[in-house]
């Protein structure tokens, strides 16, 4: 054999080391499961938790210090956590550590209701459990049946029931249903784990729960919370981790808007609801094929953002916004088309393989809307919001925030490993922490999210 064919196998040889060194990844420990997932303010509870290399577990940490733990003694994985009496209410990460590390995070909320955890089965009427109004149940859905609970409603009382899944890291897809007291659906909810229901008559009430694909286990778990609520108020929601496609929306921020409320009948052009900008106008699209129509002033080089919050709120619509210019001819309007405002792209391509990396391993777009309106001429415009999935449906739960602002130029930004892989299409691999160890790199990718024209240094 030549020198040559040796040193070009040796080559190969080391690429082929490299690229296996590479590709390994050291056990890294994760966080599978808390039971339950939160507590009320001003208590202490005893969580269990579950999860990956568990080898020397020590410690359970929270991501603010208004939340302790303390490990249970003779009880493996379990802890008593206290939640002071002025932690925040909302979704805090919980993380354990281990031998190996600080794990990745789950979900752990702190609510204002009171908690209470299922321990035995509940899987028909008979053993339903009892719920209380301002309470929130902590289960795992039963594989194969159905979870019952039970409530006494009073005639005309409106009562709100959410099951809470996505937002606080659950694989479940929950079907919610309040039936009555012989166990006959009333309400049927398969999509956002949400039933606005008043009560036709005093009495005794069910809430049955149950996966959609009728999965169950540990990590198909859920916080099914009840709440007294009047007639006219909004609709409460338990708090939920943000998704990475909201990132360009911050429902904290305030921008110092004078705040309006839609105002019905607006949906004909006579009908026009008269704001002046800049505003915020909080709406629903209800009922079914509503069209809120608003009009307002402005001149010549004016520049307004005008943006919508809604699907970035956890609900299932698609907003669409038309801005006209008006024009009075002599007794007909004549109607100019002055914007389109419709979906949030992505600042880049999400990627289209879930089993290796092709691009960012999420869609950073929003079906919201967010877009400039520059005037063009003095005059009277007209603006026409609607849900373009609101055809035929009719539901007072699809609330919005309509914006009409200046500009606040801003950016944001999302990271994630380049090296990241997902174990056979596995999406709960995501959880894996970032394992930096002495002497390691780790690379990263970062896309920027530049808002409202935002051309500054970062």
């Amino acid at each position: 054999m030549s020198a040559n064919r040796v040193s070009v196998g040796l080559a190969w040889l080391a690429l082929a080391a490299t690229a296996f060194a590479q590709s390994v990844i050291l056990p890294a420990p994760r966080l599978l499961t808390t039971m339950p997932m939160g507590a009320q303010v001003g208590t202490t509870v005893e969580v269990a938790i579950t999860g990956e290399e568990l080898d020397g577990l020590s410690d359970l940490l929270f991501s603010t210090p208004k939340i302790t733990a303390k490990a249970k003694p003779g009880e493996a994985n379990k802890f008593l956590v206290t939640v002071a009496a002025d932690a925040p209410a909302g979704v805090h990460d919980a993380r354990f550590v281990s031998r190996l590390g600080i794990s990745s995070a789950r979900a752990f909320t702190v609510s204002q209701l009171a908690e209470v955890t299922r321990i035995t089965p509940n899987t028909s009427l008979e053993t339903a459990l009892a719920l209380k109004p301002g309470s929130v149940c902590n289960a795992t859905v039963t594989a194969r049946a159905v979870d019952f609970y039970s409530f006494m409603g009073t005639k005309g009382q409106r009562l709100i029931a959410e099951c809470a899944t996505a937002g606080i890291d659950s694989k479940l897809v929950p079907v919610l249903i309040v039936a009555d007291a012989e166990g006959r659906d009333l309400v049927v909810n398969r999509t956002s784990g949400l039933v606005d229901f008043t009560p036709p008559a005093d009495g005794k009430y069910f809430l049955k729960v149950h996966s959609l694909t009728f999965k169950g286990g540990p990590e198909q778990f859920y916080r099914l919370a009840l709440q007294l609520v009047a007639a006219d108020a909004p609709v409460p929601r338990q708090a939920t981790t943000r998704p990475v496609n909201s990132f360009s929306w911050n429902a904290e921020q305030k921008f110092n808007l004078p705040q309006l409320a839609e105002v019905e009948p607006n949906n004909a052009p006579a009908q026009a609801q008269k704001i002046t900008l800049p505003c915020e106008i909080t709406g629903r699209f209800f009922p079914a094929a509503d069209v809120d129509t608003f009009e307002f002033n402005a001149k010549k080089g004016e520049v307004w953002w005008i943006e919508v919050a809604s699907e970035r709120l956890g609900l299932p619509t698609d907003p669409f916004v038309l801005v006209q210019r008006v024009e009075q001819d002599s007794d007909k309007e004549k109607l100019t088309d002055v914007a389109e405002l419709n979906d949030i792209p992505p600042p880049m391509k999400p990627s289209s393989n879930g089993y290796s990396y092709d691009g960012p391993p999420y869609d950073g777009g929003s079906a919201d809307v967010l877009g400039k309106l520059e005037i063009k001429e003095d005059g009277r415009y007209r603006l026409q919001l609607r849900d373009l999935f609101g055809g035929t449906r009719s539901d007072p739960a699809n609330v919005y925030r309509l914006l009409i602002r200046p500009a606040t130029p801003d950016f944001a930004l999302a990271a994630w490993v380049v090296h990241f892989e997902l174990r056979n299409g596995d999406r709960n691999a995501q959880s894996k922490p970032l394992a930096l160890r002495p002497g390691g790199t780790l690379a990263l990718e970062v896309v920027v999210n530049r808002r409202d024209g935002f051309d500054g240094e970062i």
